[in-house]
């Protein structure tokens, strides 16, 4: 039997008005969960490409560069647990150290997708 990490995807929908917040908030996240015991990965994106169309895609056609003033910034965490009891306190703990922070730059609460690492 070999043994699976946890998984947990994250999907934040910013302020444009609050993105400068929200990177620098970020950067204080990413420094906690790195230290955080049971934690194997972090890492965040942020949204700044589209595909040009699927058929684009089978041609090879480079992704197309976000121009247009948005209405939101999307942003993606991606992180690696050892396992979903680790992932609630890690959780359980940048919620309260990071909470109300989050809740200022947020359009809409997050989206998040929880799940198992395929190896």
């Amino acid at each position: 039997m070999t043994k699976t990490s946890f998984i947990e995807v994250c999907l934040y929908e910013v302020r444009p008005d609050r993105t400068e917040e929200f990177e620098m908030l970020i950067k204080k996240v990413l420094k906690h969960h790195q230290e955080f015991p049971g934690v194997k990965d972090v890492r965040y994106l942020k949204r700044t490409y589209r595909p040009v169309s699927f058929s684009g895609a089978k041609r090879a056609e480079p992704a197309i560069k976000l121009t247009r003033k948005p209405q939101s910034v999307t942003y993606v965490l991606c992180w690696e647990l050892d396992n979903p009891a680790v992932h609630a306190k890690a959780t359980q703990s940048g919620l309260k150290h990071f909470f109300k922070e989050f809740a200022r730059c947020l359009i809409k609460p997050p989206k998040i997708i929880l799940g198992e690492r395929i190896n």
